[in-house]
């Protein structure tokens, strides 16, 4: 476990919110791994004299009563997930299921030492549970909803008890831009293909080398899709495809990405040889990272690729005529933006993310998530990555499917956040639609009628170690949420 660091947060201003993200910092909770944080937060809420509830699902739901002489105002939702995303850079030995998360300042901003923040989600949880613990904030009824597993499948709000919301307005807190607010989502669909190849006894004469790439930024694989980052298993795959065509070598292993919704920042491939096919393999190995880094210039500056013997023991290699069909599926999967969306300028609308890779004693398994602002084509583009991985004979099957949020411009809602977000900061938010899944279509879904805007502070590099968050953005969305509760 790592050394304990001074933590520079709770000196930061608006302090009632960042006193409770450090709490959440605090405790491990990658998803899956949601039970402490979650009893913890019941117990706090029992004990400041609330009514917290954890419903058949997992998910922590906690009522809180109108403040004085607001008991006729609407019930509201504060509603953000409790999971993060646990990414880590190749060097850090951080272990998400036991360790804090450490947190530093730099130049306004507060990331951590070589790992995720969780500030995606955390900065909204830590909001809800800033207005929870007030005493000094007007606000109608409010049912701060917590749920569980939004990173991995949206299970929370997917599997939400029916029935335990009386609020008829929802605020989401988990948007990534200061200045923005959210009034429609993509939906998704998680894609798992699986397939046991034929392996036989490698050369005697070749030795086990591996190719790494590394470098790359990574990224949120709907916020980030359009920004053309570069994937690690897709560059893989590309290298492997020109490899197969001009050298001989015998593929074993393949590990590449660690989520299906991060864009993938690293990939190694487990390769035996003969000594003389090293040096025709380095030669590609050095032009194809040249024409890498021309690609990417701009975006992916430290990208590279490492190819070194390595002491692997495994001598069962896939047979010519798999590993043929193999790399050939693996470059024709598809990845990245499909289309721009017509009526909303900037905004993407349909995509893939190649999130995962992995071949092991000839068992290849690939995950992947198509979104899309229609739901019928997230099912066309999953389905266009299901005829792929057939034609390579791939068992195919969807998980966790969930719908779009459709946008509504017209809500009263919308309308007293813009009039609130001009008084307040000076000049208008922009009016968005999101290419990730926010919890609000799922939850809209469940309560039809249900008004839903989504705002937060400026984060950056979210679902990656380079995660960032700004610490003045953090006070302006504070001032609003503050504001909002007090006018609805």
């Amino acid at each position: 476990m790592q050394s304990p660091i001074k933590k520079p947060m709770l000196d930061l201003q608006p302090r009632e919110i960042w006193q409770q993200f450090q709490v959440l910092c605090d405790t491990p909770r990658p998803s899956f791994e949601e039970e402490a944080i979650r009893q913890q937060l019941y117990d706090w809420a029992i004990q400041r004299n609330l009514s917290p509830y954890i419903d058949t699902c997992g998910n922590l739901l906690i009522k809180k009563p109108a403040t004085p002489g607001m008991q006729d105002r609407p019930t509201i939702v504060l509603q953000g997930h409790l999971d993060i995303v646990a990414q880590k850079n190749s060097d850090s030995d951080h272990n998400f299921s036991t360790d804090p998360i450490l947190t530093v300042i730099e130049n306004g901003w507060v990331t951590a030492l070589g790992t995720t923040l969780g500030a995606d989600n955390g900065i909204g949880v830590a909001a809800a549970l800033a207005v929870l613990a007030s005493d000094d904030i007007a606000h109608g009824a409010i049912e701060a909803l917590f749920t569980i597993e939004e990173e991995t499948s949206l299970r929370g709000a997917t599997e939400l008890e029916p029935g335990i919301l009386a609020g008829k307005i929802l605020l989401n807190l988990d948007s990534e831009d200061s200045g923005d607010v959210y009034i429609g989502c993509a939906g998704g669909v998680d894609i798992t293909g699986n397939k046991q190849f034929e392996t036989h006894n490698c050369d005697s004469s070749a030795t086990s080398y591996e190719i790494k790439i590394s470098g790359l930024r990574g990224g949120h694989s709907g916020l980030d899709i359009h920004k053309g980052i570069g994937s690690a298993n897709v560059l893989l795959a590309r290298l492997l495809y020109l490899l197969n065509s001009d050298t001989n070598f015998s593929l074993t292993g393949l590990n590449g990405g660690t989520l299906r919704n991060a864009i993938a920042r690293e990939a190694v491939a487990t390769i035996f040889c003969t000594e003389i096919e090293v040096e025709k393999i380095t030669a590609i190995i050095d032009h194809t990272l040249s024409l890498f880094k021309s690609e990417l210039k701009g975006v992916d500056d430290y990208l590279s690729i490492d190819f070194n013997s390595s002491d692997n023991k495994c001598s069962q290699v896939l047979t010519k005529a798999d590993q043929n069909q193999l790399i050939n599926l693996l470059y024709s999967l598809p990845h990245g933006v499909d289309s721009m969306s017509r009526d909303l300028p900037g905004v993407t609308h349909t995509s893939n993310n190649f999130g995962v890779v992995t071949l092991t004693e000839g068992t290849l398994e690939v995950c992947l998530l198509a979104r899309s602002l229609a739901d019928s084509k997230t099912q066309a583009m999953a389905d266009k990555v299901a005829a792929c991985l057939q034609l390579a004979g791939m068992q195919c099957q969807f998980e966790s499917p969930y719908p779009g949020w459709l946008p509504d411009p017209k809500t009263g809602l919308l309308k007293q956040f813009l009039d609130i977000h001009q008084q307040e900061m000076g000049f208008s938010a922009a009016v968005k639609v999101i290419h990730a899944g926010l919890e609000c279509g799922i939850i809209g879904a469940k309560y039809p009628g249900m008004e839903m805007v989504s705002f937060g502070p400026n984060i950056r590099g979210a679902h990656s170690p380079d995660e960032r968050l700004e610490i003045s953005s953090v006070s302006d969305f504070w001032r609003l949420l503050v504001k909002l509760l007090a006018s609805l």
